[in-house]
């Protein structure tokens, strides 16, 4: 334990001592020779991502019947007994809520361990 103290006392030392190093301008002249960023070439990139899914949307939606389905899965679920519609909604709230749990202990061993 004195030993992870020693280097977290040593770690911030290092990063408060000098939050610059002089480099006699040797970072700025390598920015200067690097490419420039295409920030044209995202924007089509997005684009081109956002019609096709749009486009891949509305051709499921016609292939699948102008969605007929869930028109059909609905009046199922209306003619469900009572009870049923309970138990569905129940399981699927302690299904949600334990996977809900389940992140959130990965999250704060994850968030534990940096």
């Amino acid at each position: 334990m004195d030993e992870a103290n020693q280097q977290d006392l040593l770690d911030r030392q290092l990063r408060d001592a000098v939050p610059y190093i002089d480099d006699a301008g040797f970072t700025a002249q390598v920015m200067k020779q690097l490419p420039r960023r295409r920030k044209h070439r995202q924007a089509v990139r997005a684009t081109i991502l956002l019609v096709t899914a749009i486009l891949a949307s509305g051709l499921s939606f016609v292939l699948s019947g102008n969605a007929r389905f869930i028109t059909i899965d609905i009046e199922r679920v209306a003619n469900l007994p009572v009870q049923w519609v309970f138990a569905i909604a129940v399981a699927s709230g302690l299904l949600l809520t334990g996977l809900g749990l389940i992140a959130a202990v990965f999250k704060t061993r994850e968030l534990q361990s940096n």
